[in-house]
């Protein structure tokens, strides 16, 4: 079965797409795994970190994004024939192994979900509203998956920033989660925010099934202990008090104009810059993933 792993952060503008979309074609061409990527956020960065706009937009009018298969289950249609392994795009980047459920700039329709929602707690009889909702929301993305669980190594989520419907689903049907973060405060409000909201969402499922999800480790992304100077020194020491060592990752990403730059290419910086110093860390970062998996 697939590794599950879901990249959140409360706060945007950590490196989430960047950190997915990498570490993804790495696992996928440096190690030989067989690796998913699912774009759950509506500005759609993922998936034009790895395929280009003008193709994007034609399978969009062909309704193969991500948008499709939520459909398919929030307004079942005895008329939608397509299966995830339909919508999934093959080897993104030309990278053997490396694939894509693109996702799209508008995934659902959270009148419809609580119209839906609420109508069901109206004819199940002893449960309320809210139980109603939780079952909803674990169970969503995993129906998704399910189908191609075992066609996978890795499973790899891009979050939307905050916490919406999408983002708890993720985690639910997540084993791990990444906590990509900048060396400046609000990153660490970020990380405190989330920790809290996933040990609520702990709370909120313990009467379907425990949750089966682990921190896999915080990651520093375009960090640079010279430039941030104080306010570096400042995080770091927190993260460390509040953080075991396994719960960090001991590889950062430099602050390395390349990264920006593979962005306007569509490409991953280990792609498009393969020599430059934010690619090299990247490599690192997944060896050092494996190494933690006990790959």
């Amino acid at each position: 079965m697939s590794i599950i792993i879901s990249t959140v952060n409360m706060k945007g503008g950590v490196g989430k797409t960047t950190l997915t979309v990498n570490l993804a074609t790495c696992l996928a061409k440096y190690h030989q795994k067989r690796v998913l990527v699912l774009d759950l956020d509506s500005q759609i960065s993922a998936t034009l970190s790895l395929f280009e706009p003008h193709e994007f937009a034609q399978i969009r009018k062909r309704k193969k994004t991500l948008t499709y298969l939520l459909n398919s289950i929030i307004q079942p249609n005895p008329y939608n024939k397509l299966t995830i392994q339909d919508i999934i795009i093959p080897s993104v980047c030309g990278v053997k192994g490396l694939d894509l459920l693109p996702g799209d700039i508008e995934l659902y329709d959270e009148y419809i979900i609580s119209e839906k929602l609420h109508q069901d707690a109206l004819e199940k009889e002893g449960f309320n509203f809210q139980e109603i909702w939780n079952e909803f929301e674990r169970i969503l993305l995993k129906q998704i998956i399910d189908p191609i669980i075992n066609d996978y190594d890795f499973i790899l989520m891009d979050c939307a920033p905050g916490y919406n419907l999408l983002t708890r689903s993720a985690i639910s049907a997540s084993n791990y989660y990444l906590l990509p973060a900048r060396p400046e405060p609000l990153s660490i409000v970020g990380i405190q925010l989330l920790q809290r909201r996933i040990e609520k969402l702990r709370e909120s499922h313990q009467n379907f099934m425990p949750l089966n999800l682990n921190l896999l480790g915080i990651v520093f992304i375009l960090s640079n202990g010279g430039l941030f100077g104080r306010y570096y020194n400042q995080v770091m020491k927190r993260v460390e008090e509040d953080f075991m060592p396994n719960e960090r990752f001991k590889t950062s990403i430099p602050m390395d104009v390349n990264v920006a730059k593979a962005v306007d290419m569509f490409m991953p910086v280990v792609l498009a810059m393969p020599s430059s110093s934010g690619a090299k860390e990247f490599i690192k970062l997944t060896q050092e993933l494996l190494t933690k998996l006990g790959q």
